[in-house]
């Protein structure tokens, strides 16, 4: 079974060292997501319906919401150590207003890119500081953070095109039918949803909803759904006492195991398991950092 080493969450978002020893279904994160090797076997991904290898020379990019797959196909007893950034852009776009852009759906353009040796440095000081630090600073975590998705950003994104990504799609355009219907999975996380109701609250038909659903946001409503359910979860298990039974219950699953199964499969470890490796931080605002100019 897959297990979490190291696993910090805080204004940044999550910043998980995971020993993965299994696949996972196709899901998604509101988050920019960078995945490093960081020991084992290579391994792969699948980003926008192709391979994304994950070697000691390369990194797996993927955009907020954009659906993914983890595929272990290596051979029994044979795991990947990955350095796994699941970044908040609103954490990002606090410290430099430009890169609210990296909420954009397109922000990375490529999902498999080749680490150049400066990134890869910082990557591996990161992994090194993880592993053996007793305890890390929350002001020095966000440091590492920074870091590190700035070396990834500049080299592999497209935030210095602001203009060409505005063009694709300006933030907060989303279509109204469908904004009503995600407001409405919002506020009714523990629902297990069908196409009818959803497409209904949107006031279209069914095959309209689910093309219009995934044009907008570049993701399936079940997926989308699966996605608030997971994030709901992780606030339950990391911000609260509540028992694993009743977080399990108050989002709709109807045994503790259905729950389990169900991060498991999104996330690689268990709901106890996040729990009990999860550390917290709620560091102060950052100071103010810039990027180089264009």
């Amino acid at each position: 079974m897959s297990s979490a080493l190291k696993l910090l969450q805080g204004r940044f978002g999550r910043v998980a060292l995971l020993d993965m020893s299994a696949p996972l279904v196709a899901h998604a994160h509101p988050h920019c997501h960078v995945l490093i090797k960081a020991g084992g076997a290579d391994t792969r991904f699948v980003v926008r319906g192709e391979p994304a290898p994950l070697t000691d020379s390369t990194a797996v990019l993927v955009n907020a919401w954009e659906p993914h797959t983890y595929q272990h196909d290596l051979p029994r007893g044979q795991s990947a150590l990955i350095l796994a950034m699941y970044i908040e852009p609103s954490w990002l776009a606090d410290i430099q207003r430009s890169l609210r852009l990296s909420a954009h759906p397109r922000f990375f353009p490529r999902p498999c890119v080749e680490m150049d040796p400066a990134v890869k440095r910082i990557a591996d000081a990161f992994v090194m500081e993880l592993w053996w630090a007793d305890e890390i600073r929350a002001d020095r975590i966000e440091d590492l953070v920074f870091d590190l998705m700035i070396a990834v950003i500049e080299g592999h994104s497209g935030w210095r095109d602001a203009a060409g990504l505005l063009r694709s799609r300006s933030p907060g355009t989303l279509d109204a039918r469908i904004r009503r219907a995600i407001g409405f999975m919002r506020d009714n996380v523990a629902l297990d949803f069908d196409m009818a109701t959803l497409a209904g609250k949107a006031g279209m038909s069914r095959a309209h909803f689910f093309a219009c659903f995934q044009a907008e946001t570049q993701t399936t409503p079940r997926v989308y759904a699966n996605v608030l359910r997971v994030e709901d979860a992780i606030r339950r298990l990391s911000r609260t006492p509540q028992p694993l039974a009743d977080v399990a219950e108050t989002l709709g699953f109807s045994a503790p195991s259905h729950f389990s199964r169900f991060f498991r499969q999104h996330l690689g470890i268990t709901p106890s398991d996040y729990r009990r490796a999860v550390n917290l931080f709620e560091p102060p605002l950052p100071a103010a950092r810039t990027l180089s100019p264009a």
